[in-house]
Order: structure tokens, then C-alpha cells, then sequence
């Protein structure tokens, strides 16, 4: 951060009447969130999601804890970027209505919990960063004093220019069609000229908005009139997967769903039941919020800033270790990212996979999956892949007029498995 810059900062923090003192973490190099930032939300009118998709001229807010709880004073910066995630040539002032690289001044302490940790709010639009003027891409990172990252995350803004229907299918190949889900969807925009379809229009297809979960080459089948059609099978089709495993800690202190007991150290431990593999059992349904999670406290007026940490403690019964790759937890209570926090660890005297992590309280959903040494993930390796497991996919258009300098995203469709057909 250039010094005249970063004393200007200085010097708007001290009218804020900001009693922060500095401190200094950097993020992971990886892209990991730093080690001290914790519950991170970004949402639109949605109250949870994973990658957010919010419309056009929608108010969004972004959320998150500093666990040091010291009032550190954090930055946003906001970028476009193109379909691939590459940066856009716009200018900040043709995508961006004010001001952004502002410090967060919305931030309250923790009360009455026996973690410590400072909650950050920032809405946008707010009297500096009054909004968004072009869809697309988005990247928000929040930084420190030193620039340096603490985290980042993507999100996408879309405008209503098409209409977008989606279907869900079994696969027509039958060595799948008890695994996988295919995806088929229209794109119809009758106000807006889609000239040369298989070069302007490009098209993100994702599973329970996970990015990536995400399948995004394909081209338009055939048209007719203003409508594109994408009837693929394999090349659109998903793993089934099982639904997410769940945990409720609403009350921290007595048990609850998926939780066996309860220790209190210097902050509370919560064990859960012991989990087992899935992907050699028949599916069961069991109803679930797609991988993503709610803060909640049942006994706070102000789950924000009332609602605890917790230690939960995992236990996956997997009796043979396994030769090459990893287990992990994965879910959006961390963008799901797969990092040291997510990683069990192997007991050979029990025959257990074990985790800690460290969790605010509320009703979570999660999965193991396996990361093998190539850095694919296989999500069904302890789960199980089934065609009638419940997942929701989004389909989100782009165009790129020609000669235009960036993708617009045109529309937004929807589709449930819940109402899957051959």
C-alpha cells in the first residue's frame, strides 16, 4: 500500500473513532482464508448459498469474524472478470458506481461467549460503494493494513435478458443411469439478438452452487427462433452423489442433532455420533440444504454476534487406511475448500478417521469426500453416488456481443432432481 495512501486510511479510521489495534496474518498462500477469519457469508436475498448469484441492482452483504476479536481494521476491493475468471479490460468507473478500497467501520464484539471474536458487516451498496453498474464476474477480497489478503470471494451478478429452463434427467448411458444426473436446459431471449450462439453465448451449469461442481463447455445443440437448446447427456451429466450429512449446535451446551456428548475445556467440544462409509449402502433420503449452513443460538437475541465456538470433533469408521490420496470435510462452511482444517487423520488402533474443526454455532451440513494425489475430488468415494439423491443445479448464460469488452450474464434458470424423469 503506497504511504500516502495508507496515511489517508489512517487518518479516516481515527474520525471513525476506530480504538483498533493492528495486527497482521497473512492468508494462505493457497487461497485459503486466513487462520483468524472465520464464518465468512456473502448473500444476496438468499440467506444462505454457495458461489452467491445476485441480480442486477440487488442489495448484497458480506459477513465474517476476526477470532483474535482485537477490532483489527479491514479493506474491501472489488474486480471484474471475464467468464474463465481471467480479469476484465473494464475500468473500475465503467463497473463500479463510487468508491471501493474503504475500510469496514460495521463491526460489533462478541457477547457473552467464551470465544472471543470481532463480527464484520458490509453492505453494499453503502454511501461509498453505491452499487454495481454491468453483470458478471465478481471478486470481492477483504485485506489489512499491510494489503494483505485475508480472503476472498466470488460471486456473480446477473441481469433478467433471457429466460432459462432446466430439466433434470437420468442418464441415458446404463452403466450410469443409477449414478449420474443429467442436466438439459433452454436459453429463449426474445429482446436481446444472440448473433453467432456457439462463440457469444457461453453457459455455467453448477450443482447445489458449488463452482466447483461445475461444467462450463458447452455449446448450443440447435436453435429455434431465439431459443438455444442444449439436450447433451454425458457431456452434461453430474455424479448423483447422497445428501449431506448434518449437525446442529443451537444449544451448545446439551446435545443435539448428530451430537454424542458434550465437554466443556476452555471453550466447549462437541463429539458427534460416529459416521460410517455410504457408498456401499443403499441410498436413504434425508433431507438437507445442499452443502450450506445457518448461524443460530437459541437462547441470543442477536445470533451475530451471541452464537459461540465450538470444537466438533468427526469420526469416520473406515477400517483400512487408505493408500494414496485424502479424506476431507467438505462443505460451504468454508467455500468449500479443502485445507488442513479439513483433513482427518487415520487411528490405527481404532480404525477411525478423525477431524477437528473449529465451528460458530449453528445447523451445518457436510460430506466427506476424497482428494486423490492428482487433485481431483471424488465425491462419492464415502458417500455413494445415487441418481435419486436431491441436488439443485443453476444454469447461468453469458454473451459477448461482438466487439463488446466483457460477458454479460443474461439470465439465471433453476432445476431440482427432486423432479427428475428419464
Amino acid at each position: 500500500m503506497p504511504q500516502r495512501l495508507k496515511q489517508f486510511l489512517l487518518f479516516f479510521a481515527f474520525l471513525y473513532g476506530s480504538t483498533s489495534t493492528f495486527f497482521a496474518q497473512p492468508a494462505s498462500k493457497n487461497g485459503s482464508d486466513a487462520d483468524h477469519i472465520s464464518t465468512i457469508q456473502l448473500y444476496g436475498d438468499s440467506e444462505f448459498a454457495g458461489i452467491p448469484i445476485i441480480k442486477l441492482g440487488t442489495p448484497f452483504k458480506i459477513t465474517f469474524d476476526d477470532i483474535n476479536g482485537d477490532e483489527a481494521d479491514y479493506y474491501y476491493r472489488i474486480t471484474h472478470h471475464n467468464f474463465d475468471w481471467t480479469p476484465s479490460v473494464l475500468y473500475k468507473n465503467e463497473f463500479l458506481n463510487g468508491f471501493d478500497e474503504i475500510r469496514i467501520v460495521n463491526y460489533e464484539n462478541s457477547f457473552n461467549t467464551l470465544q472471543l471474536y470481532s463480527h464484520y458487516t458490509l453492505t453494499i451498496p453503502n454511501e461509498d460503494t453505491r452499487g454495481l453498474k454491468v453483470s458478471g464476474n465478481y471478486v470481492i477480497e477483504i485485506y489489512d493494513d499491510d494489503d494483505e489478503v485475508v480472503f476472498s470471494r466470488k460471486f456473480i451478478v446477473y441481469e433478467n435478458r433471457s429466460t432459462v429452463k432446466v430439466y433434470v434427467k437420468r442418464s441415458r448411458d446404463l452403466n450410469f443411469i443409477n449414478t449420474k444426473q443429467s442436466v438439459q436446459f433452454e436459453i429463449d431471449s426474445p429482446n436481446e439478438i444472440l448473433r453467432n450462439p456457439k462463440r457469444t453465448i457461453k453457459t455455467l451449469v453448477m450443482q447445489n452452487n458449488d463452482i466447483q461442481n461445475s461444467i462450463t463447455n458447452l455449446v448450443p445443440q440447435f436453435t429455434i427462433a431465439n431459443k438455444l437448446v442444449y439436450k447433451y447427456d454425458q457431456e452434461s451429466s453430474f455424479w448423483g452423489g447422497n445428501e449431506f450429512l448434518f449437525f446442529d449446535n443451537k444449544d451448545i451446551r446439551v446435545s443435539n442433532a448428530g451430537i454424542g456428548r458434550i465437554e466443556l475445556q476452555n471453550i466447549y467440544h462437541n463429539y458427534l455420533h460416529r459416521n460410517v462409509v455410504r457408498a456401499n449402502r443403499r441410498y436413504t433420503y434425508n433431507p438437507d440444504i445442499n452443502g450450506n449452513f445457518v448461524i443460530r443460538n437459541l437462547d441470543a437475541e442477536n445470533s451475530d454476534v451471541e452464537s459461540d465456538y465450538a470444537w466438533m470433533h468427526f469420526s469416520l469408521e473406515c477400517y483400512e487406511p487408505l493408500g494414496d490420496g485424502e479424506i476431507h470435510l467438505y462443505g460451504n462452511f468454508n467455500n468449500y475448500t479443502l485445507d488442513d482444517s479439513t483433513k482427518l487423520t487415520y487411528d490405527k488402533e481404532s480404525g477411525l478417521y478423525y477431524a477437528k474443526r473449529l465451528f460458530k454455532q449453528g445447523f451445518y451440513n457436510y460430506k466427506y469426500v476424497l482428494l486423490r494425489p492428482d487433485g481431483s475430488i471424488d465425491h462419492g468415494f464415502i458417500s455413494g453416488n445415487f441418481d435419486e439423491t436431491e441436488n439443485e443445479y443453476t444454469v447461468i448464460p453469458y454473451y459477448r456481443a461482438p466487439a463488446a469488452r466483457y460477458d454479460r450474464a443474461i439470465g439465471k434458470g433453476i432445476g431440482n432432481s427432486i423432479n427428475i424423469t428419464n
